[in-house]
């Protein structure tokens, strides 16, 4: 009987030793996989923070080359491409959306940035003048009746006018708006590309008064028109804001909004980008948002004579005398809100002065100049090849510079 009993104590404790034995591997099993586990985050930590590290350094690296590029000045230049047939003495250049656009009295075409053509197409025009809107153009015979249409890939429509066209714009598909002289009386009118009439609106010099210059929207909705009339003898600018969608059917000659300036001149007025214009005074500009219903929303004034502008659609930029010994100009250059962005006193005699991609650009017909959106004057230089007639930029470090016997591409170095 006692070994019996010494048999079962023995089964007791192997099974609490294999029991025990389990348990403990059981044990060791979840411990290895915490242990796992626990590397295995520690391994996708790494991995988190070598991309992050990766990225932050590539971004800085992206940041100081632009800081760089953006204040690099160059002291020369190269031609890329030359054309010597050309006609630069009544053909006129301009960029449209990085390619040439040229145009005559015979006719426009469209080259690009190798100088080949993509397009031409013929008119007769004796003063052409011509706008651009992105891809769309229109050509427009100033003191004449007839109005061209083209878009990239050539002529899209024409208009012929009821009177003489003082001025024209065109929008990003296609419609212009044009001042028109009636002899007694002006006319405010908007034309499909086709040449059909959409609107038309006939001023007088007491209501609402002259209109000095017109602008209209990208999308083609609102026209923008500066109108001078003299009250009391007093001269008043009147700034008009017409809305030819939904938002202006039910107002009178579809004028949504409207602001008067006494005592001041507005010559000039531009949309800088939809539902951003500008009204140009002599003592300053006016910024108006909106793109249904403009509302004024900066009114900078300056004491200074202004003698020249410029704007892009993030930039305007104003010119005065500068009444140092050292420098004949100052230009100062603010955002759209209102907000000085920086100001430069320079001594160039220039004769043409614009915003052109992103750079403040002028020239006389012998030196060239551009200066960057932080102040820094990337070139000043004269040019060799010929008189100049015109210059604009048309992509990285790439320029069009037109001359009286030929139009050069070329690029900084």
């Amino acid at each position: 009987m006692s070994s019996l009993f010494k048999k079962l104590r023995r089964r007791k404790k192997r099974k609490q030793s294999h029991e025990a034995a389990r348990g403990s591997s059981q044990y060791n099993e979840i411990e290895v996989e915490d242990v796992y586990s626990h590397r295995g985050l520690s391994q996708k930590k790494k991995a988190l923070i070598r991309s992050g590290v990766t990225i932050a350094a590539v971004v800085a690296i992206v940041a100081g080359v632009f800081l760089f590029i953006q204040r690099r000045s160059y002291g020369d230049y190269k031609v890329v491409t030359r054309s010597e047939q050309e006609d630069t003495v009544s053909t006129k250049y301009m960029d449209m959306n990085g390619k040439v656009f040229r145009y005559s009295t015979t006719g426009a075409s469209l080259v690009d940035t190798s100088q080949d053509t993509l397009w031409s197409s013929t008119y007769e025009m004796e003063t052409p003048v011509a706008d651009i809107c992105n891809d769309t153009a229109v050509v427009y015979d100033q003191g004449g009746t007839s109005m061209v249409v083209f878009d990239k890939d050539g002529e899209s429509g024409t208009i012929s006018a009821s009177y003489n066209i003082v001025k024209a714009r065109v929008a990003g598909q296609g419609v212009v708006a044009a001042i028109l002289d009636g002899g007694e009386d002006t006319w405010v009118n908007f034309y499909a590309k086709d040449g059909s009439l959409i609107a038309e609106n006939q001023t007088r010099v007491d209501d609402p008064g002259y209109p000095l210059d017109i602008a209209v929207s990208e999308d083609g909705l609102i026209i923008m028109v500066a109108y001078q009339f003299v009250d009391g003898g007093t001269t008043t600018s009147y700034v008009a804001f017409y809305n030819f969608g939904t938002a202006g059917q039910n107002q009178i000659d579809n004028i949504v909004s409207g602001y008067e300036y006494e005592g001041v001149v507005v010559p000039q007025t531009a949309y800088l980008k939809d539902d951003v214009s500008v009204a140009f005074k002599d003592n300053g500009f006016v910024i108006y948002e909106g793109r249904q219903i403009p509302k004024e929303s900066a009114n900078v004034e300056v004491e200074e004579e202004i003698v020249s502008t410029f704007y892009d659609e993030s930039h305007i930029g104003l010119v005065f005398r500068d009444d140092g010994k050292d420098k004949m100009y100052t230009m100062k250059v603010y955002n759209t809100s209102g907000k000085e962005l920086f100001q430069k006193s320079f001594n160039i005699p220039y004769t043409e002065i614009k915003m052109s991609g992103g750079q403040v650009v002028m020239y006389n017909a012998s030196q060239i100049c551009v200066i960057s959106m932080q102040g820094v004057e990337k070139f000043n230089g004269t040019v060799d090849e010929g008189s100049i007639n015109d210059f604009f930029k048309i992509g990285w470090n790439k320029y069009v510079l037109v001359l009286d016997n030929g139009v050069d591409v070329i690029k900084f170095k």
